[in-house]
């Protein structure tokens, strides 16, 4: 699957022109033509804007089967929705990745390791 093509599909779908998705993203319709053609491959914070520009889920610049995916559960219990899936815990995790996604891979991991480490228990001194 190409990106670009999906991008293209999507759009000629709303009946929407690449000047429309430039107001709509705040990207150059020059940059989108070079995304719809293969000559560019945007990153993650750009699909999001792409998206967000064509009203769509991210996914379905991503995904080319008819149906969307189906959600894998993994751990809880049956029925029951996972951290972070909705309401204000969503939008908690949407912003924490942007800042995350922001960071340097250095900083990345030292803001991780500090994390481990503080979420170890603590262990018992023996007096």
């Amino acid at each position: 699957m190409i990106v670009g093509e999906r991008l293209r599909a999507v759009r000629e779908q709303k009946e929407l022109s690449q000047g429309d998705v430039e107001k709509r993203s705040g990207l150059l319709r020059c940059y989108i033509s070079r995304v719809e053609n293969g000559h560019t491959v945007p990153a993650v914070e750009t699909l999001e804007k792409l998206a967000r520009a064509l009203e769509v889920p991210l996914y379905e610049l991503l995904y080319e089967g008819e149906e969307p995916p189906k959600v894998q559960v993994t751990g809880g219990k049956a029925g029951q929705r996972l951290w972070g899936s909705t309401g204000k815990d969503a939008r908690y995790l949407r912003k924490l990745q942007q800042c995350l996604s922001r960071m340097n891979e250095e900083d990345r991991n030292l803001l991780l390791f500090t994390v481990g480490r503080m979420s170890k228990p603590k262990k018992h001194q023996k007096n």
